[in-house]
C-alpha cells in the first residue's frame, strides 16, 4: 500500500509543489522589486524639493540683489541732487553745506568733553567711573560711529573705495 502510494501521489505532490517554487520566487522579487521603486521614488521627489527649494532661494536672492542695487542707485542718485543743488545756490550754500557734517562732528565730542568734566568736577567722582558712566552703548555707538566717519572714510578714499 505503501507503494503505491509513494510512486503517483508523492511524484504529483512534489511535482506540484517544484512547479510552485518560481511563482513563490516570483512573488519575493516583484514584492522586493517594488520596494525598491517606492524608494527610488521617495528619494527622487525628495531630490525635486531640495531643488525647489534652492530654486526658491536663488529666486529670492536675486530680488534682493535688484533692490539692494535700486536701493543703491536712489541713494546715489540723491546725494547727485543735492551736490547740483548746492553748486547751483551758490558759494555760501556751498560752505554752509560742506560745513554741517564737522560742525556736528565737533558738538558730539564737545558734548561729551563738557559732560565728562563737568560730571568729574561737580561729583569728584574718579575720572574713569565717570568715563564708564557717560559712555553707554548708545552714545558710545554715536562718538565711535562720527570719528569712523572722518577717519574710515578718509583712509578708504585713499585706496580708492
Amino acid at each position: 500500500m505503501l507503494d503505491l502510494l509513494g510512486g503517483g501521489v508523492f511524484g504529483a505532490l512534489f511535482s506540484g509543489i517544484f512547479r510552485l517554487f518560481p511563482e513563490v520566487l516570483k512573488f519575493f522579487d516583484k514584492k522586493n522589486e517594488r520596494a525598491h521603486e517606492l524608494a527610488m521614488f521617495t528619494q527622487q521627489t525628495d531630490l525635486e524639493k531640495v531643488r525647489g527649494t534652492i530654486k526658491l532661494q536663488e529666486i529670492g536672492a536675486n530680488r534682493e540683489a535688484g533692490n539692494d542695487a535700486l536701493s543703491l542707485g536712489a541713494f546715489t542718485a540723491a546725494i547727485n541732487q543735492q551736490a547740483d543743488m548746492t553748486k547751483a545756490a551758490g558759494g555760501r550754500m556751498a560752505a554752509l553745506s560742506a560745513s554741517v557734517r564737522p560742525i556736528v562732528t565737533y558738538a558730539i565730542l564737545g558734548i561729551w568733553a563738557f559732560f565728562h568734566v563737568y560730571t568729574v568736577l561737580a561729583t569728584g567722582i574718579p575720572t574713569e567711573a565717570v568715563f564708564k558712566l557717560i559712555m553707554t552703548p548708545d552714545f558710545m555707538a554715536l562718538v565711535t560711529g562720527t570719528l569712523n566717519y572722518w577717519f574710515l572714510d578718509r583712509t578708504l578714499s585713499k585706496r580708492g573705495l
